[in-house]
């Protein structure tokens, strides 16, 4: 079978043939229309295939039971064009991406193991706070680790595994990441593992990039970068977020609605996906990370936008319907 995505029309019948069966209104005649749906082609029986996936890495994730998720697919039977709009959503977004299948790797287990046995670490949408021995303040970003001793050396080692963190040093302290080695002097500043980069953006102080292949570059306060193990990016002027994320707020200044939600999105379990129509929208303001509801919600109200729950785990933000 082939590993591209399935169609996107073939993943919105998908996601209505599951919302159906998991309904418990599906009579006889629809199981076996569903069954000669899914004999048709390869295609549909990826499409359903991947469908179930989501379903499954969503009850994982948040530990509800099936019967649970079967209870709210019930209170949303009479919804199934509802159902159809979000799959279409939910398809553009596999398409770039953004549920990352294809990007498993055979070292993901490995991976996991070291992030599960961190002493520092967050789940999603968590953000904790620890004293360090030598008096430094480390905060986690949501779904971050870090590794890190009681290292009786002169420098403290500490090796950013996922996601982000911000560091307030108290001693002398080295941040290992995938692309290089930080060295702060006397420093506040924030460092997040992407795909492909590592960012660092210095509030305080100076932090000194050394990169895998041995490239070095001296970021002072106010300034922010991005670099791989080869590269380093020119630096430019620190972001508000790149620090509001350990108050609990996702600050936004004049930003497309999509990047907003993309970064919202990492403190929620579940896809939330944004229509194409009001992706472009720019977004003011600061928004609660603790309750990401709340954060929809505000945007809710002062954006043309409406937001709706389809299926359990997926949200769609598309735009306000008109009155009538």
């Amino acid at each position: 079978m082939s590993h591209a995505t399935p169609d996107p029309e073939v993943l919105s019948q998908a996601a209505d043939w599951f919302a159906l069966l998991r309904s418990g209104d599906a009579s006889s005649e629809d199981t076996r229309r569903w069954r000669h749906w899914l004999a048709q082609h390869p295609a549909h029986r990826q499409g359903w295939a991947l469908v179930e996936r989501i379903q499954q890495q969503f009850e994982a994730a948040t530990g509800d039971h099936p019967a649970q998720a079967d209870a709210t697919l019930r209170r949303a039977r009479d919804n199934r064009l509802r159902r159809r709009s979000l799959l279409k959503g939910l398809a553009l977004m596999l398409g770039a991406g953004g549920l990352g299948w294809a990007g498993w790797r055979t070292d993901a287990v490995q991976q996991r193991l070291a992030v599960w046995s961190a002493p520092y670490r967050t789940g999603v949408g968590e953000i904790r706070a620890w004293t360090l021995a030598d008096g430094g303040r480390l905060w986690l970003n949501t779904d971050s680790a870090v590794d890190g001793v009681d290292a009786d050396g002169p420098v403290r080692p500490l090796r950013l595994l996922r996601g982000e963190m911000l560091l307030e040093t108290g001693g002398p302290v080295r941040v290992d990441t995938p692309a290089g080695s930080l060295r702060p002097l006397g420093t506040r500043f924030t460092v997040r593992l992407d795909e492909h980069h590592t960012l660092v953006a210095v509030h305080e102080g100076r932090v000194e990039i050394v990169t895998a292949e041995g490239r070095r570059r001296v970021i002072p306060a106010g300034r922010q970068t991005r670099f791989s193990d080869h590269a380093i990016d020119p630096p430019r002027p620190v972001e508000t977020a790149r620090e509001a994320w350990h108050r609990g707020v996702l600050a936004a200044d004049d930003i497309r609605l999509a990047d907003l939600l993309a970064e919202l999105a990492r403190y929620r379990h579940g896809y939330l996906n944004v229509s194409p129509a009001v992706a472009d929208l720019r977004v003011f303001g600061g928004f609660p990370l603790t309750d990401t509801d709340q954060a929809l919600a505000m945007l809710e109200a002062v954006l043309p936008i409406q937001v709706t729950h389809p299926l359990p785990g997926w949200t769609e933000v598309r735009p306000r319907a008109p009155e009538k």
